[in-house]
């Protein structure tokens, strides 16, 4: 079973290069970040017609997520447990087959000591609470996204002028590290132990030519799922393409 997450910053935009990317890499799931329009605005007929179901929250011109897939969603989750008043669409979940799949956009959380940054700690207490609930279920499941953590050094190209930005200052890295240590393995990190491989270039400054990136999209599994992980890499072709994302596919392969 093949899972990949794209944060595609703008789905309208990017039409082209998601309808490639599902022709080329057949994921059973892709997971999109950042659709930044309504559902009733999403190209489905466009997916549907690659044969992909597509589920999906949104709101115009910010935020979005969606899951498409090869089989139909089932027990659909829509935003994030914890807080009735949040209305930013950041997390869908739903379950295909036995292995369930949350897409997730988790807040930058910059500039950081404003409202946007205590919005994002708290966020991430939510989502530390709704996976302990996972984890109680006891199945197989992957919460995949662009959380907008660098969870180390090792996953900024400039750690000194990233030190206090919201991505990488300690508050929101101890609670992804919470996140990890209730059981749930970073899959990216099973398969490739080499510093400075990235997810993201910033459009400024020719980061994507000079491989200044960051490590900000990644793939958390439960235990049961990560006993089934048989592949995970970074897919850095999308990124190569003429008016691309500024993110990049991350995939894994989950044995049936």
């Amino acid at each position: 079973m093949k899972i990949a997450s794209w944060n595609v910053n703008s789905v309208k935009a990017r039409l082209p290069h998601l309808l490639a990317f599902l022709e080329e890499a057949q994921p059973d799931v892709l997971c999109l970040q950042e659709t930044k329009c309504p559902a009733a605005d999403f190209p489905t007929l466009e997916a549907k017609g690659l044969g992909y179901h597509v589920e999906t929250i949104g709101q115009r011109a910010y935020n979005g997520v969606a899951l498409l897939s090869k089989r139909p969603a089932e027990e659909l989750v829509c935003g994030l447990p914890g807080n009735e008043d949040d209305e930013q669409p950041r997390y869908i979940e739903a379950s295909f087959g036995d292995v369930r799949i949350a897409s997730v956009y988790l807040p930058n959380g910059n500039p950081v000591g404003t409202d946007k940054f205590t919005y994002k700690l708290a966020w991430m207490e939510r989502l530390v609470d709704h996976t302990r609930n996972l984890l109680r279920h006891e199945i197989s499941f992957v919460l995949a996204g662009d959380y907008n953590i660098c969870p180390t050094d090792d996953d900024v190209y400039d750690p000194v002028a990233f030190r206090d930005d919201a991505l990488c200052r300690l508050e929101a890295r101890s609670r992804f590290r919470a996140l990890v240590y209730l059981g749930l393995t970073d899959a990216y990190r099973v398969f490739h132990r080499e510093p400075h491989r990235y997810t993201f270039w910033d459009y400024q400054a020719g980061r994507w030519h000079r491989d200044e990136g960051l490590r900000i999209d990644h793939l958390l599994l439960s235990p049961h799922a990560a006993d089934r992980i048989a592949a995970c890499d970074i897919d850095k072709r999308p990124r190569a393409k003429e008016r691309a994302s500024d993110h990049t596919p991350i995939w894994c392969e989950l044995a049936v």
